[in-house]
């Protein structure tokens, strides 16, 4: 197998002959037809790359790339039909690493991909093959085995706050609103006067053994919401 693809995309055409395709070439295919969906799968599965149409049903796929990228550096290839180039940067610079316009030939789409999974794979061949970040007061989260650790001792937690810790973590020092952390956890509109993030900010808090008074990790951002704010030892 030559790499793991998401396809979001409604047209189903489009998605049929692109997928059809690809799988001949040596890929294996996902498909979704919704930017819901496609994030859904994308924190689900394990893909290389993903081909992102930015006029979706729902989430639409500028915001799709920028959720993504919150949480993983996975190759994102933007093909779309808007061919401006206002489009085109807009697409860059919310987190794609490749924009192609529709209609597009086959051959090219897969040389893209190709280029986009070499310097992908090349990338973290440099890494360290487990990605595990140290911080101060013996906190370690290990990104690739969903695993926290504070002083040796395993923190069980549930999905949604493993969600919340991915993204705080991963964007250091960066307040972000609750609206923020609600529609990218829960992948649904945010409710005003909903007080669901800060009940599980304060479950995640209580497990990291916070003092919300001195924080060490999580603070609040007043009149935000909230920060990472964990020292990394490098």
């Amino acid at each position: 197998m030559r790499g793991r693809l998401l396809i979001v995309e409604d047209d189903e055409q489009i998605a049929s002959v692109l997928q059809e395709y690809l799988t001949n070439r040596g890929y294996e295919i996902n498909w979704a037809s919704t930017g819901n969906e496609g994030l859904e799968d994308f924190k689900i599965g394990n893909y290389d790359l993903l081909i992102v149409d930015i006029m979706l049903p729902g989430l639409d796929g500028y915001s799709l790339c920028q959720s993504i990228r919150l949480i993983s550096d996975v190759p994102i290839l933007i093909a779309s039909a808007r061919n401006k180039e206002l489009d085109k940067i807009k697409g860059l610079k919310i987190g794609a690493d490749d924009y192609v316009t529709k209609p597009f030939s086959l051959p090219e789409m897969e040389a893209r991909i190709e280029s986009l999974l070499r310097r992908y794979k090349r990338s973290i061949r440099e890494e360290c093959l487990e990605e595990i970040y140290r911080y101060n007061e013996g906190l370690e989260i290990n990104f690739n085995r969903k695993q926290v650790f504070l002083n040796g001792e395993v923190l069980l937690l549930t999905a949604t706050e493993w969600s919340l810790l991915t993204i705080l973590a991963k964007n250091p020092s960066r307040p972000f609103t609750k609206k923020e952390l609600y529609e990218n956890v829960w992948q649904e509109e945010n409710i005003e006067g909903s007080n669901t993030v800060t009940v599980h900010i304060k479950q995640l808090r209580t497990k990291l053994k916070e003092d919300s008074k001195h924080p060490k990790y999580i603070e609040t951002a007043w009149g935000i919401g909230y920060r990472f704010i964990g020292g990394r030892i490098e």
